[in-house]
């Protein structure tokens, strides 16, 4: 297979229904360079830029996961859109999106690894947050003509 590493994505692929920020946006801390003193900042190892996070509710009705954390690799904090007027949560779309999959082993317990629940996961990142170009809202129902 000739794909290897970050894949590009377009947001909806990712978030087909929307997805709405469940919370601010936060630097992404470098645990192996940071000490207790001192935090600093992850970078991106592509461009070099700070690395942003912020976690996502999928506003897709059967997703596999409800929340998902997607990075931004920016030189300045990227600032969330204002909610919708009269609703609690704030609706995104996420610019020059990018997966990466990796192995998730977390399900796979002590020494037993015949029995290892390991799966494919992605991780996310993005150039820029945004507010959707279109509303947010339930895809119309598909009518049968019979």
């Amino acid at each position: 297979m000739a794909m290897h590493g970050q894949i590009p994505i377009e947001f909806g692929m990712v978030f087909p229904d929307g997805a709405y920020a469940a919370g601010g946006i936060e630097m992404v801390r470098d645990f192996d360079r940071s000490t207790a003193d001192r935090l600093v900042q992850q970078t991106d190892k592509e461009t070099g830029l700070p690395l942003w996070v912020v976690e996502v509710i999928d506003a897709q009705e059967n997703a596999r996961q409800r929340t998902v954390k997607v990075k931004i690799a920016a030189q300045v904090q990227p600032v969330l859109p204002p909610p919708a007027p009269g609703s609690p949560f704030t609706a995104v779309e996420f610019d020059g999106m990018i997966a990466t999959p990796y192995v998730d082993s977390s399900r796979c317990q002590g020494n037993d690894k015949g029995r290892c629940l390991a799966r494919v996961a992605y991780s996310f990142k993005a150039t820029g947050v945004r507010a959707p170009a279109r509303g947010i809202g339930r895809p119309a129902e598909h009518k049968d003509a019979a």
